[in-house]
């Protein structure tokens, strides 16, 4: 990826004051119930800079991204995922990829949300629309990815990735994402959270069994709703960083009743793995008249824009032919 420069001094100035970004892992409640924060003013700001986006476009497509990132610690060993949200809105939908290396990439399908009033509030299901949701996850050695599609039942991009969990993997999942922007549209702060609620076999406190009494399901079914008012009381995340606030303080703030430990931090980028070498080697498995008509025809050079990132990599055709 050829890396957008933030050209803000006043953006970048604030930024510098802010806690780095990172992902903080925890885990509570004796094991029944893991989560993550996410701190990613960068992130977000990076994602902006490559796709050169508007204020709608930041928040769709901020959202997704920092949802993306929140499911990189789902993942099992080496695995990369894709998630498609197709929708008839005038958004159109996404696509984002997270990889367990730690970046997530995507894009927009419409770079340029039309807009027919003035925005009033940061709903965004007006340009989201109905449709499907598509997640794919891929392992090293896989023939073939594993896929799952869920209708999109909100046109909320949070609440449709909460009902996909539940509707896939039968785990009570909820997810946050907040993007703070200042007067004059600049991303000020951004983050999100998810917390899970483990299957009541889980857990470390006793062995767990594989049938619960009636007087177990309702001291599950507690637990589950006061980790679910705990988490509905978290505040505005983007703001939260981008007053500087920790994100150890929102963990122990939130959930102290349940212990949390936060047992992971790890880097999270916006960032993808092209290069020119890779478009160099693509462009010279083109059939042989099509590389003929380029070298009699031109252009030189050629123009290549990665959609996953908004990359522009300009190849003279002396170094395909």
């Amino acid at each position: 990826m050829i890396k957008a420069q933030i050209n803000d001094n006043e953006l970048n100035s604030h930024i510098d004051s802010l806690e780095k970004d990172g992902l903080s892992i925890f885990v509570m409640a004796d094991g029944r119930a893991r989560g993550a924060l996410f701190h990613g003013t960068r992130f977000v700001n990076q994602m902006r800079s490559q796709h050169n986006l508007g204020i709608l476009e930041t928040m769709v497509l901020g959202q997704a991204s920092i949802c993306a990132a929140l499911m990189i610690p789902m993942m099992k060993g080496k695995e990369h995922l894709t998630w498609h949200y197709d929708t008839n809105g005038p958004a159109k939908g996404f696509s984002v990829e997270a990889d367990s290396s730690g970046y997530v990439r995507g894009f927009l399908y419409e770079n340029h949300i039309p807009v027919e009033k003035p925005l009033e509030s940061w709903d965004l299901s007006p340009f989201l629309g109905d449709g499907t949701m598509t997640m794919s996850k891929v392992h090293p050695g896989d023939k073939a990815p594993q896929t799952s599609s869920v209708e999109i039942l909100y046109k909320n991009i949070t609440k449709d990735l909460a009902w996909f969990f539940q509707q896939s993997d039968q785990i009570r999942t909820a997810f946050n994402t907040s993007i703070f922007m200042d007067k004059s549209g600049r991303v000020m702060g951004a983050g999100g959270m998810f917390v899970q609620v483990m299957p009541e076999t889980g857990g470390t406190k006793d062995s767990g069994s594989n049938t619960a009494s009636g007087a177990d399901q309702k001291v599950d079914e507690e637990l589950i709703e006061k980790i679910e008012n705990a988490f509905s009381a978290c505040p505005s995340l983007g703001k939260w960083f981008s007053e500087k606030g920790k994100t150890e303080d929102v963990v122990h703030g939130l959930f102290r009743e349940f212990e949390p430990a936060i047992a992971v931090e790890r880097d999270i980028i916006f960032d993808c793995p092209c290069s020119k070498e890779k478009y160099i080697g693509y462009l010279k498995t083109l059939p042989k008249n099509e590389l003929a008509d380029i070298k009699q025809n031109g252009p030189d050079p050629l123009e290549i824009v990665c959609r996953n990132c908004g990359s522009v990599y300009k190849i003279p055709v002396s170094e395909i032919i």
